[in-house]
């Protein structure tokens, strides 16, 4: 083998482990560290992932981002924890520039109209360690219904670029949007969008 690909390799992997070995010091996976208190959504590192069936051939998807929001979080009490976050329609953003265009018109979601969607908690139920269901209302295209998705706490701790007490979450779940007025091309695009949710949030005061 080439020595410059050895060395090439060999300087990747330590790169890789160095980077594994800041990560695991950072943030703890232990549902104990959260601080409790109120935090807010921290809109770079926050995403919300969909996917549908594309004629059945693929599942094809996209994102939201620049979320805004609060989480009311005590991890004594996780059964009091209140979620409110909401994501600008136009920051949808898949492969393909011509889509991304399509999604924001009046034929989909329509973000003239309806600029942002929001889901805000009606209850919080752990069911098990750093994991809980989320019930709450998902208000979508002008449409309020209730949702239900699968929460799985991801870490805590200090984040070493601006020493801000940050907690991560992730969530999935699944939706109609027909539920939601958004019909266009059902059933050959897919009527079930499931949903992929990274949250991260900043500890206030």
């Amino acid at each position: 083998m080439n020595r410059r690909l050895i060395a090439g390799t060999l300087a990747s992997l330590a790169l890789a482990i160095a980077t594994q070995g800041i990560a695991q010091q950072v943030a703890s996976a232990n549902p104990a560290a959260v601080k409790a208190g109120s935090y807010k959504v921290e809109p770079y590192h926050t995403q919300v992932g969909f996917s549908v069936s594309h004629f059945g051939f693929t599942e094809f998807g996209g994102f939201f981002s620049g979320a805004s929001g609060s989480l009311e979080i005590d991890p004594a009490h996780p059964a009091a924890t209140r979620l409110e976050v909401s994501v600008p329609i136009d920051s949808v953003t898949t492969t393909v520039a011509k889509l991304d265009g399509e999604l924001k018109g009046d034929q989909w979601f329509d973000a003239a109209k309806y600029p942002a969607a929001t889901l805000v908690s009606t209850s919080v139920t752990p069911t098990g360690h750093g994991t809980a269901t989320i019930a709450g209302t998902l208000t979508l295209h002008g449409v309020s219904r209730p949702v239900t998705l699968q929460a799985r706490f991801v870490g805590a701790g200090v984040n070493p670029l601006d020493k801000s007490e940050t907690v991560g979450f992730s969530a999935t779940g699944t939706i109609k949007r027909s539920d939601y007025g958004v019909k266009t091309y059902v059933p050959l695009v897919g009527d079930d969008v499931k949903l992929t949710i990274s949250g991260a949030f900043v500890r206030q005061g």
